[in-house]
């Protein structure tokens, strides 16, 4: 296939969509209480401004394999991107929580068209020399996007308004539509397919992922099967893994090829993809919650804080590029991991007095680290595959990404509840009448609040209550940096298991 400046600048264009809808996953994140305040929405309902985008995008990512061999790259980026374009403004016009709902899961869902397709046009228009300068671009939208969405959320948020957590979209996405309609000419459609469309197949992937994301998302904050909505769905969840492998497996044609599976390198690159998703989404996750639940920030400064980790991806990606034509990939992989690794050790030794300054490194090792790994990652998992695989592996290798996402959120929330009851339980054990240090705190307290005209001994408990709390909180995301080394760690040597990509590999050249 000839590489024209054409086909290069629609994939620039593809690239911009890509980082919209990913994006879009975190951008409302910081946001909730302004968008819940403005639509009026109960704590319940408002969750579902983000967890109905997840489910919707989880399902289409997958989908969206046999969508691009039946419509073709140019018709389903297409249509996702004026869909997701026309949403974005349905929500930011929406003025119920119900509306904003649909609108979200129509955004998410139709920005999940767009994901696949980019990894797939990078392993398809470009031959493998140009590997190194495409790789690191499309790793660090995916790794950028979502931890930028806070900061820039929380900015937008801040500045104007929650509206134009959604209006920012709709130039730059009627753009893209334009764009991609004109440029895009990577392949052609074969509408054929669509006599062959599986709905079945289509009704139990929908059952199978938006159950495992549902039950995922609501499942740490509603003591999980105990709740009856979350039980139910755990129920249509299985059932509709079961009638999805089966149909993937018995069908000449199915919605979801696993095929590629087969291949050890794509295999072994999506396990990696799937743990890359728990410590990009956990720790994007981990670090605003810390300065927002410990040190009390705001989101503008939650977002002004982690902004570093983009600055280190954005530095990382050159160096990334660079290595990833001089050296071992599996070599640069492992680097990686245990350079991701390392800066989660480094939080081990957090306390609740952690600021800027303290979670500087981290931050930034993190950030270079997290483009050691997606380059290497991206190359070796896809760089192997034949084109008429990378359509449908593509969808398959992002899904993955998505669900360690998912999965290591779900494990955070329910650890950092149980461990922080467990710590305060502990701490509170230790604070009795034979403890003379604590004796001193309590009574210098009271003093101080007697001083001031208030009940000093009820306050001084009050007071060392709270100060548990924290306390056992901070232990608590020990804790969890604690595993997410283990796990880096541990996963590093695996990077070795895998077969060099092939010089000449992966889409047909």
């Amino acid at each position: 296939m000839e590489l024209s400046p054409r086909r290069v600048f629609a994939f620039m264009i593809m690239v911009f969509g890509m980082f919209m809808a990913i994006l879009d996953i975190q951008i409302v994140s910081a946001s909730l209480p302004d968008i819940q305040a403005g639509l009026g929405a109960s704590p319940d309902e408002i969750s579902w401004v983000q967890t109905s985008y997840l489910i919707a995008e989880v399902i289409m990512i997958p989908l969206s394999g046999f969508l691009a061999r039946m419509m073709s790259t140019r018709v389903l980026f297409t249509l996702a991107a004026g869909g997701f374009t026309a949403a974005s403004l349905m929500c930011a016009t929406a003025g119920s929580i119900n509306e904003m709902i649909l609108w979200r899961a129509l955004q998410g869902f139709l920005g999940g068209g767009m994901i696949p397709s980019v990894f797939t046009a990078a392993f398809t228009i470009f031959p493998p020399s140009k590997r190194n300068i495409v790789s690191p671009i499309i790793g660090l939208i995916a790794t950028l996007a979502p931890t930028v969405g806070p900061t820039i959320g929380g900015y937008l948020s801040h500045t104007m308004s929650w509206h134009w957590l959604f209006l920012v979209n709709v130039i730059p996405g009627i753009l893209v539509t334009i764009g991609a309609w004109n440029l895009i000419d990577f392949d052609r459609p074969n509408w054929k397919l669509f006599e062959r469309f599986d709905w079945w197949g289509l009704l139990a992937l929908a059952a199978f992922l938006g159950g495992m994301e549902f039950v995922l998302e609501e499942g740490p904050s509603n003591d999980w099967f105990a709740d009856h909505m979350v039980a139910i769905l755990a129920i249509v969840m299985v059932a509709g893994g079961i009638v999805t492998f089966w149909r993937a497996f018995t069908r000449d044609e199915p919605i979801v090829d696993l095929s590629a599976f087969s291949d050890v390198n794509f295999a072994v690159g999506s396990l990696f993809s799937f743990v890359m998703g728990i410590g990009l989404y956990g720790m994007t996750y981990l670090y605003p919650l810390y300065l927002g639940s410990v040190r009390g920030y705001d989101s503008l400064m939650i977002g002004e804080t982690v902004f570093v980790s983009g600055l280190a991806m954005f530095a990382g990606a050159p160096l990334a590029g660079i290595l990833s034509s001089k050296m071992d990939l599996r070599v640069m992989l492992l680097i990686g991991f245990v350079g991701f690794a390392t800066s989660t050790w480094m939080l081990t030794g957090m306390t609740a007095d952690w600021d800027f300054q303290e979670l500087l490194v981290p931050q930034m090792l993190r950030g270079m680290s997290l483009m050691l790994c997606m380059v290497p990652i991206n190359n070796l998992a896809l760089g192997t595959l034949s084109a008429d695989k990378m359509k449908g592996a593509s969808g398959l290798y992002n899904l993955t990404r998505n669900l360690g996402g998912a999965v290591g959120l779900a494990v955070i929330n329910t650890l950092l509840s149980d461990r922080s009851a467990l710590h305060y339980q502990r701490l509170s054990d230790a604070i009795n009448w034979t403890n003379t240090i604590a004796l001193e705190q309590l009574n210098a307290m009271a003093a101080n609040l007697a001083a001031r005209g208030v009940d000093g001994e009820t306050g001084a408990l009050a007071q060392m209550a709270a100060r548990l709390h924290g306390q056992a909180a901070v232990m608590s995301f020990i804790d969890i940096f604690t595993l997410i080394t283990a796990l880096f760690g541990g996963l590093a040597l695996a990077a070795l298991l895998m077969r060099p990509a092939a010089s000449g590999g992966g889409s047909g050249h």
